[in-house]
């Protein structure tokens, strides 16, 4: 549910590994999510009719080499990041500090854009501070993909329907290749990941994640239509004292 909503699907997901006290590994992590982003592909009927028709109009080809862009800048260092043995911390106090932060950034910009006019059109610095965005994200569990990316699109002019739209789209490819690579690397590395990884978990994971997805991301673009992420960043506030308190605790 939360793979979308920009309240941080990993940091929910580590919070809850430690307050359900399993430990779920980083491919497990990953994966689970590749079964929430491909459930967002049915709900832009219009905008895949275009890029699988109509890819030729200059609109099109120009929407589609900026969701190229965000993604390779995006999988380019995501790649040198898994190269060189990044791992997603174990303690909750950085999900706690990042989904506090968060919740206060997006107050802090709602209230900057209040009464301004806001594009529907996505900009080449809006691109640059997705792919940044997303790395962002990648990196500090609890700063929320979909928050770290809509959040930079608003601050550079997009309207909150755009900068959603275009945030869930470069979701989809940037998800699925970070967990294709996992795979990838646990059937080609049987000996440390492969036997200790429950598949058949997972795949159920992935297909509870896409039904959910689905629900989530349908209601949430209802709802960018006539309301501002000032909720999200209450909620986020709220989320993150608490992980806070009972980190200490």
């Amino acid at each position: 549910m939360t793979e979308f909503i920009p309240v941080s699907s990993t940091g929910h997901l580590l919070v809850a590994e430690k307050l359900l006290g399993v430990t779920r590994s980083d491919l497990f992590n990953i994966v689970v999510q590749c079964g929430a982003v491909l459930a967002v592909l049915p709900l832009f009927p219009q905008r895949l009719y275009k890029f699988c028709f109509e890819w030729r109009d200059r609109e099109t080809r120009d929407y589609l080499l900026k969701l190229f862009i965000a993604f390779g800048l995006t999988g380019a260092v995501g790649l040198g990041l898994d190269k060189g043995g990044f791992q997603l911390p174990d303690s909750a106090v950085p999900v706690g500090c990042a989904l506090l932060l968060g919740g206060a950034a997006f107050i802090v910009v709602e209230w900057f854009l209040r009464g301004k006019k806001l594009s529907p059109d996505i900009t080449w610095p809006i691109v640059l501070a997705v792919a940044a965005g997303q790395l962002i994200a990648g990196v500090f569990p609890g700063t929320s993909r979909s928050g770290a990316t809509i959040l930079f699109a608003l601050l550079l002019g997009a309207n909150r329907p755009a900068a959603t739209e275009f945030s869930f789209l470069v979701g989809i490819p940037t998800m699925m290749a970070a967990g294709g690579l996992k795979i990838f690397k646990a059937l080609n590395n049987t000996s440390t990941v492969g036997p200790s990884e429950n598949w058949g978990v997972l795949l159920v994971a992935c297909a509870v994640a896409a039904v959910v997805s689905f629900v989530s991301v349908k209601w949430l673009l209802r709802y960018v239509q006539t309301h501002t992420f000032t909720s999200f960043g209450w909620y986020r506030i709220a989320i993150g004292i608490g992980i806070l308190a009972l980190m200490r605790s």
